[in-house]
C-alpha cells in the first residue's frame, strides 16, 4: 500500500512534459521509495510516520510539476525531493531547512543541509554515488534529549509521590484534631483530595501509557484517552477548588463579616461539577478533529481546559487583592486583631496562586535555544509536578495553628511517656526495697512530686489536645 502512491506520481511526472530533469525526479521518487522501506518498524508510530511521509512527498510533487521553472540566468540545481524533504530551484551553494517531525529523535528546531555543485548538479554521497542530504544535526543530540527526558521522568515522579504523601498526612491531621474542624478546612480537604487524584493520574499515566510497549490494542487505546481525560479533569479540578478557596474568603471578609456559616452546596458543584465541562468538551474536540495516539500531541485544542484555568486565576487574583485591600484599610483604622488574622489566611492564599499558575505564565515565554530550553522545561517539571507539595507544606505544615496542635499533641505524649517512666521505676524499686519502710515512703513521695510535674505539663489530663487555648468558633477566622 505503500509504495502504490510513489508509483503512481512516477507515471505522472513520466507524463508530464514540462519538467526538465525528469532523471533526477524519478531518482528522487525511487529514493523516496528506498528511503520508506527504511524507516524504523516502531508498531506505534509507523503508520502516522509513513502517512506524513506520503502526504509530504505528494505536496512537493505537485509543487515540481506546476510551479513555474527558474529563469534566472547560471547554473542552479533543479526542484527535488529527497525522500523526506521538498528542494526547490537551488543557486550553487548550500541550502537549508529545519529538520522535519517524522520521527521522535529527530528535532525540528536543527537543520538539514543539501549541497549544491558549481555546475548545476545536487551533491551526491562518494560511498553510495546517491543524491545526499545532511540529517546528521536532526538527531545529534539525541542522547542529550534522552538524559533530559530522563530527569524529567524521576522528576514528575518523585514530585507526585511526594504530593500524595505530604497531602495525606495533611488530610489527616485536619481530621484528627477536632479543635480544627471548621468550613475552611473542609475547603483545604477537598482540594488537596483533587491534587491527590491529579498525582495518581498522571503516574497512571507514566506508568501505563509512556512505559508500555503494546501500544497498538484497541482497548489499551480507549484506556489511556480516557486517563487522558481524568487528567484534564483533575487539574481544573484543583484551580477551581482554589477559585473556591478566593471565593469562601471573600465571602466571609467583604460580603457577609457578621454571617455565621456559609452554605458549601455551591462550592462542591463549582470544585467538582464545573470541570466536567471543559474535560468532556476537550475529549469530544479531540475525537474529532485530532484523534492521535493516546492523545500526546500538543495541539491548540489544550486551550479549551487552559482558557478556564486562566479564568480562575485572574478571578482569584482579583478576590485576594480586593480582600488585602480591604483588610489593610481595617487595620489602619482600627488595628483590629481579626482584620490580622484574616490577613494570614490572604497571604498564604495569594502566594500560592502564582505558583500554581506559574506554568501557565510562562508558556508564551518558552525559549528556542537548546540550554535555555532546558532550563525552562526543568522549571516547568518542577511546577507542574510538585504543587501539591506546596499546597500542603503552605496551607498546613507551614500554618500556625496546626504547628500549635502537633506541639500541644507532642507534648502530652511526653508527659504520658515520662508519666508511665515513673511507674515503672517505681514498680521496680518497691520490688527490690520492700523490706525498707523509709525507702518506700522516699519513693512514694518521688512518684507523687512526677504526677505533679506532669500534670502541669499537659494542661487538662484528660481534655481535647486542641481544648485549652482555642475554641471550635474562633477557628472560624484563623489564618488556616
Amino acid at each position: 500500500m505503500t509504495r502504490k502512491p510513489s508509483l503512481l506520481l512516477m507515471l505522472i511526472l513520466l507524463l508530464d512534459t514540462e519538467v526538465c530533469q525528469c532523471e533526477d525526479v524519478l531518482v528522487a521518487a525511487r529514493m523516496s521509495v528506498d528511503e520508506m522501506n527504511d524507516i524504523p518498524e516502531s508498531p506505534a508510530d509507523l503508520s502516522v510516520t509513513r502517512e506524513q511521509i506520503l502526504s509530504a512527498q505528494f505536496e512537493c510533487y505537485l509543487k515540481i510539476m506546476y510551479e513555474p521553472p527558474r529563469r534566472d540566468p547560471g547554473p542552479y540545481c533543479n526542484r527535488t525531493w529527497d525522500g523526506w524533504l521538498c528542494w526547490g530551484d537551488s543557486a550553487p551553494g548550500t541550502a537549508f531547512q529545519q529538520c522535519p517531525s517524522y520521527f521522535p529523535d529527530f528535532e525540528p528546531s536543527e537543520i538539514v543541509t543539501k549541497v549544491c555543485d558549481s555546475d548545476g548538479h545536487w551533491f551526491r554521497h562518494p560511498e553510495s554515488n546517491r543524491l545526499w542530504s545532511n540529517y546528521t544535526q536532526c538527531s545529534a543530540y539525541t542522547k542529550q534529549k534522552l538524559k533530559l527526558t530522563l530527569v524529567g521522568y524521576y522528576l514528575a515522579i518523585v514530585g507526585n509521590v511526594l504530593s500524595i504523601i505530604s497531602l495525606i498526612i495533611s488530610i489527616c491531621i485536619f481530621s484528627y484534631f477536632k479543635c480544627l474542624s471548621c468550613q475552611r478546612i473542609t475547603l483545604h480537604k477537598n482540594m488537596f483530595t483533587s491534587f491527590i487524584l491529579n498525582s495518581f493520574a498522571i503516574i497512571g499515566w507514566f506508568y501505563f501509557v509512556i512505559g508500555e510497549q503494546q501500544t497498538g490494542t484497541d482497548s489499551f487505546q480507549v484506556g489511556c484517552k480516557i486517563l487522558a481525560s481524568l487528567i484534564h479533569y483533575t487539574s481544573c479540578s484543583n484551580f477551581f477548588w482554589m477559585l473556591c478557596e478566593g471565593i469562601y474568603l471573600h465571602t466571609l471578609v467583604i460580603v457577609a463579616v457578621f454571617v455565621g456559616e456559609q452554605q458549601l452546596g455551591w462550592y462542591y458543584v463549582l470544585g467538582w461539577g464545573f470541570p466536567v465541562i471543559p474535560a468532556v468538551m476537550y475529549a469530544v474536540a479531540r475525537l474529532l478533529f485530532l484523534d492521535d495516539r493516546c492523545w500526546v500531541m500538543n495541539t491548540n485544542l489544550l486551550y479549551i481546559t487552559h482558557g478556564p484555568i486562566y479564568v480562575t486565576l485572574l478571578v482569584n487574583l482579583f478576590f485576594l487583592l480586593n480582600i488585602m485591600r480591604v483588610l489593610i484599610t481595617k487595620l489602619r483604622v482600627t488595628h483590629q486583631t481579626e482584620s490580622n488574622v484574616y490577613m494570614k489566611a490572604v497571604r498564604a492564599t495569594i502566594i500560592l496562586v502564582p505558583l500554581l499558575g506559574a506554568q501557565f505564565i510562562v508558556v508564551p515565554l518558552q525559549p528556542s535555544g537548546r540550554f535555555s530550553l532546558a532550563v525552562y522545561e526543568l522549571f516547568m517539571n518542577i511546577f507542574v509536578h510538585f504543587q501539591g507539595f506546596l499546597v500542603a507544606v503552605i496551607f498546613c505544615f507551614c500554618n500556625g495553628e496546626v504547628q500549635s496542635a502537633l506541639r500541644r499533641k507532642f507534648a502530652q505524649y511526653r508527659g504520658q511517656w515520662r508519666r508511665r517512666r515513673l511507674v515503672t521505676t517505681d514498680s521496680h524499686c518497691t520490688y527490690h526495697t520492700n523490706s525498707s519502710i523509709t525507702e518506700t515512703s522516699r519513693v512514694t513521695i518521688s512518684l507523687e512530686h512526677g504526677s505533679s510535674n506532669t500534670h502541669s505539663l499537659n494542661g487538662r489530663s484528660n481534655g481535647n489536645p486542641c481544648e485549652p487555648e482555642i475554641s471550635g468558633e474562633v477557628l472560624q477566622s484563623t489564618e488556616i
